[in-house]
Order: structure tokens, then sequence, then C-alpha cells
């Protein structure tokens, strides 16, 4: 199914022996651009991107090499109080220190008004600007644009400073506001050669040329570690790629209901080094395909090596596995024993942290720690297990071979009926339950030889909820009842982390709130930590606000707090995929009794409805006993991932199972 459109670079258009571009620079705001009150092309713009620019360069010194640094100018208009929070910049950069470290340099920062007529500038101070840490791999520098109004215009450039050369940021070219004018530039020293890969909908405009480029720098010679005092000026000669890509009136990027991520559509530049070209040295080639891309991952000392290491869990196992005897209870008791024995730390990545044996010793460490070790338990009890690698949904999905396209690993049993998937990080998920973050698509296995295999990492199995209600109406519209709900796979792992990150009374007065203000009683739940049962909540509710009393009759929605109201498809035309996470099935049987005294006068008709190609179906249907009525419903989605031609279709079908739920029962009195 093919969802993203990606464009290949098939025209390059020269222009030398200089890039032409519009002139777009700081400073140059005008009346005009000030008075302006909506945007030219979308009314509902709460602010806009006149211009961004993005130039990165290289330098070179004797201690570091190469480095990069990235510059970008920006102007923005401010439509809306609602706009406001575009006057604020976060910048994220690298902290680590291991020689990737970057620095954020903020410059030529003004506010801009009209006054009375007259443009006012209100320049950003120094104080205004702070760092924020995000975690201890990466902080952000914050600054908030001063005297900020309706209409204003900001301006700011920015400089990032990095020592890696390896992977360009990325450049997006789109926004969730409209963008007048994008310009991303790029001048590559002839040593290097870097993937480039777009996403999207829009192609950019390409421009490139080469020129000649002299870099000075300064010497000093060192003999056995030892930098002398004496120093002379060099001079490095080196031909320059100079690629410009440019898009213009690109508009804001609306995120839709049941969108994975919605950066993986925004038309965006993505880069990494795919070879270096020395003088006087071999080429090396880096990511060219997935499988050289895993070869280089399994490779690193904080991966591969990490495998092997078995010493520090071998006895603890052993007497663990002496009563497995079949491959899932070895898989059960090694899943469990690494849950049980090692806590997430709440770091991503696929490269070990602390290393598996200090993870252990400690009991906590980032996902690569877990899954690794948990990789190298199952392979050292006999199973054929190997480490899948992931990008997660708040990462994006990778699209294209490169060492960065990955931040989180799992672990992967093979067995004749298929792969059984697992992560030890997640307190409440099973073999073959991932964590929402992880079904992001597809991952990459690697094996021992360094092959690799994509692998489906969204789930085919559906998910069910079964809600079993009965009720009593009175004449005065009171409602009062009990439901039990039986939650399994998906579903129960959801529900029982909602439960474990809430007190108990926190929860209820969710469940209370978000259920049309019921007041519950009599709650009970069963399996929580048992989690290869089912999840079941039981609980006893009282209601004052489902039925409508209109003279002699009552007006009421069969489903009560259950039922679907809102169409999530609303857009005329969907362009991204419906993200479901996973398939589902919601089965409901109701029972309800009506007040002595009333008859029925109005059920709903029954309703049945299926999507082709197997998508979905609906089933609805109600049947009256004397003063008891009992309904049946069905509302199933059998694929996670939805294509935007399919999106007609599975709108219409949501228009008709809400049209349906919200028919009313009137009963009137006798």
């Amino acid at each position: 199914m093919k969802i993203i459109k990606l464009f290949t670079l098939s025209a390059i258009l020269l222009f030398p022996p200089k890039i032409i571009s519009q002139e777009f620079k700081l400073g140059k705001v005008t009346v005009a651009e000030l008075e302006q009150k909506v945007h030219p092309k979308d009314s509902s713009a709460v602010a806009a991107i006149l211009f961004e620019k993005g130039q990165n360069v290289f330098d070179y010194d004797q201690d570091n090499g190469f480095t990069m640094q990235l510059e970008v100018t920006a102007k923005i208009k401010i439509y809306k109080k609602e706009g406001y929070d575009w006057a604020t910049k976060k910048i994220r950069y690298y902290i680590a220190g291991n020689g990737s470290k970057e620095k954020v340099l903020i410059s030529d920062a003004t506010t801009y008004n009209l006054v009375n007529g007259k443009i006012e500038k209100t320049k950003l101070k120094g104080e205004a600007e702070f760092d924020e840490a995000i975690n201890k791999y990466w902080a952000q520098k914050v600054f908030t644009m001063p005297n900020v109004k309706e209409g204003s215009i900001v301006e700011f450039k920015y400089i990032i400073k990095n020592n890696s050369i390896g992977s360009p940021r990325d450049w997006n070219f789109q926004s969730t506001i409209p963008v007048n004018y994008s310009e991303f530039k790029m001048y590559v020293p002839e040593y290097f050669v870097y993937n480039r890969n777009f996403k999207g909908y829009v192609s950019p405009k390409i421009i490139e040329e080469k020129n000649n480029r002299s870099i000075q720098y300064t010497y000093r010679e060192g003999r056995n570690g030892v930098v002398s005092g004496s120093a002379s000026q060099e001079k490095l000669d080196f031909i320059e790629t100079r690629t410009a890509y440019i898009a213009e009136n690109l508009p804001a990027l609306k995120d839709e209901n049941y969108v994975n991520n919605i950066d993986n559509y925004t038309v965006s530049l993505s880069q990494e080094l795919s070879m270096t070209k020395y003088p006087n040295s071999p080429f090396k080639t880096f990511s060219t395909d997935w499988n050289s891309v895993v070869k280089t991952i399994y490779d690193y000392d904080d991966f591969g090596p990490e495998l092997n290491k078995t010493g520090y869990f071998e006895e603890d196992l052993k007497k663990l596995l002496v009563d497995s005897k079949t491959q899932e209870e070895k898989i059960w008791t090694i899943f469990n024993h690494v849950k049980s024995n090692v806590k997430w730390n709440n770091y991503f990545g696929y490269g070990c942290d602390n290393g598996v044996k200090k993870a252990y010793k400690e009991k906590t460490g980032n996902i690569a720690d877990i899954n690794l070790m948990l990789t190298a338990m199952l392979r050292y009890s006999g199973l054929t297990a190997n480490p899948v690698l992931v990008s997660t949904r708040s990462n994006g999905i990778a699209l294209f071979p490169n060492r960065t396209a990955f931040n989180y690993v799992i672990a992967a049993v093979e067995t004749p009926n298929g792969y059984i998937l697992l992560d030890a990080s997640e307190k409440f998920s099973t073999p073959n339950i991932l964590p929402l973050r992880v079904l992001n698509w597809s991952g990459r296995l690697i094996r021992k030889d360094g092959t690799s295999e994509e692998i489906n990492l969204m789930p085919e199995k559906t998910s069910s909820d079964n809600v079993f209600m009965t009720y009593n109406i009175e004449a005065d519209g009171k409602v009062t009842g009990k439901t039990r709900r039986q939650s399994v796979d998906y579903n129960a792992m959801i529900t029982r982390s909602k439960i474990s990150n809430l007190k108990e009374e926190e929860y209820l007065e969710k469940l209370e709130n978000g259920n049309n203000k019921i007041e519950i009683s009599e709650y009970s739940k069963t399996n929580e930590n048992d989690i290869l049962l089912p999840m079941v909540e039981t609980y006893s509710f009282t209601g004052n606000n489902f039925c409508e009393l209109i003279g002699e009759k009552i007006y009421v929605s069969p489903m009560l707090f259950f039922t679907n109201d809102k169409n999530p498809f609303k857009q005329e035309v969907r362009e991204y995929p419906v993200d479901f996470s996973y398939p589902f099935a919601e089965k409901y049987n109701i029972t309800i009794k009506i007040p002595d005294g009333f008859a029925v006068e109005t059920l709903p008709a029954p309703a049945a409805v299926t999507m082709e190609s197997n998508l979905g179906a609906f089933k609805f249907n109600i049947l009256a006993n004397g003063n008891t009525l009992q309904l049946a419903i069905l509302h199933q989605i059998n694929e996670a991932i939805v294509s935007p031609e399919k999106y007609e279709m599975l709108k219409e079908y949501y228009k008709t199972m809400i049209a349906k739920e919200t028919e009313k029962i009137v009963l009137k009195r006798i």
C-alpha cells in the first residue's frame, strides 16, 4: 500500500556561477506587512511563516577536522492571539559531549509593530534567553519574543554549531501554519557524499552549482602528543557543491484524527553521510542500503558485543528454566524475569547506555539495555532470537536506509508459526502485544550473520471490548444500572495502564466525568495484574442526563454513555492514512427495563453495514419483550492502517453507525 509519496531528484537545475534566489532578509519589514489582517490564502491562519531560510556550511580546523554550522533566519507574522505561541522558539541541541556536542547562538531577534502608522521595533534582550534540559542527551535553547500583539511580525536568527558531520539536521519546508517561502542551502566539500531523501506531497525546486573554496586555518606542529607553541597559517583548497532547495506557498499542515505522526507527511528533506573521499585514501561508504545500515549498527560496541555477554545472568537463568520445557514456557519465563528485575529509565535508543551487565546488576536501563539483554537470554536458552530495530511513532517512519532512522530496539523469537515480538520495558505488555509507541509500520530484524529482514509491527489480531450492561429507566428519567466490561490484548493493556497510573478515586472521577457525569458505586476489577487473562471492570452507576422528557414521553439513546455521537472523519478529502493502531471489535449486550406505566412507541430499526474488502462491520439489533428491551451491537475494524483510498468508505461507515447509535427509543405513558 503506497501511502507517502516520495520524490526522486530527477531534475537538477544549474545556474552557475551563483545560486539564484529571491531577496529575503531580516530587517525588511514594511507597513503593508504589518497592516495585513489575515493571510491572503488562508483566512483561518493564526500565524504564517513569511520566510524561513537555512544554510548548512562546513568549516575546518586542526583539532576537529571538518565541522558543520547551520544558520537559520526566519520572519513570522502573527495574525491572532492563538498564534502567540509562534513568538516562542525552542531549539533542540545535543549535550552528550562525546565530540558531537552542539552549541546554539541567537541574534537579530526583533519584534515589529505598527504604532500610530509608524513601525516600532523591540529587540530581544539576552536575559530573555534560557537553556532547558530535556534529558541527559538533549537540551533546548528557549526564547520568547517581546511585545507581541495581533499583527506583529517577529524575526530572528540562530546558529547551531556541531562537530559531527554524519547527519545534517532535517529541514521542514512545511509547518502547521502557512509557509510563504522556505529555502535550505547545503554547501558540501568534495570529500563528502550525502544521501538525500524527501517526503511529503510537494517536491521542492533544486538548484545546484560547484565552486572553488578555500579555508584558512591555524596549524600547530606536534610530536609525541605534545603540541608546540609555534603555529603557521595554512590553506585548504577544495571544490564545494552548493545546492539550494526552495519551496513556496505551502499550505498549513492540518492534523487529523487517527494520524500516526503528522511529521511523517510534512514536506521535508533528510540527509545522511553515505561516503567519504579523502585525498590519498580509499573511499569509505556508510549507509547505502538496509543491510549495510544494520551491519554498521550491529558492529557498534554498544550493540552486537552486548548480545554476546551471558556470564552475568547464566546462574539465575539456569534456576528459572528448570521447569520450563516448551518454547512458550521459556519465552514467558525469561520475558517475565527481565520485566520484573530491570526497570526502564524512560530513555530510548538502540545502543546500550549502562551496558547489559550493569543494567542487570543495578536493575535499571534504557530500551537497548533491557531488550538486548532479553535477546541474549532467549538465545542462551536455545531459542532463535534476534533484535529488531524500530523507529517509534514519535520518531517517524523509517522510510530510507540510514543509521539515524531508528531509535529503539525490541526482541523477536522465530517459531514455526512466525515471529513472537517482545518488549520487556512495558509492565503490561505480553508476547506480540507491544507498547503503542512501537506500532510504527515495520522494523528491521538483524541476524548474527549481518543479514536483515523487514518485520511487520502492525497487529493483525483483533483486540476486543465486550460490554454487558443492564439498566432501569425510571418515570422521572433517572437511569440506574450495572456494567461489566471485559477487555483483551491491546484494549486490556491500555486499560491496565490507565488504572495503574492513577489512584482509584482519580480513575473513577475521570470515568464518571467522561461518561456524562454518571455516579459510580460498587466498582471492582479482576485480573488487573494477571496480564494473560482478560481485564474485567464491573461497576454500578446512576445517571440523570440520559433521558429527555417531553410531555408524556421519554426519549433515550439506548447505549447511554457508550454511544458514539461524533464522526471523527469530517474532512472532505483525506491525504494521510487512518491509523487505528490495531484492529478492534466493540461488542455490546444491553438489557433495558422500561418504567411501569410506559410502553414502547418507537424503536430504532435494525441495521447492518459491511465495508468492502472486509475492512469492518457494524451491526445493530434491538428487540422488545414486554417491559424489557434487548440490544446487541457490534462495531469492528479489521485493519490497523486504512489507506486514504478507502477514506470515503470509512467516513460513510462512521456516519451510518453514529446516526443509528444516536437514534432514540421513544417511550409513551399509558
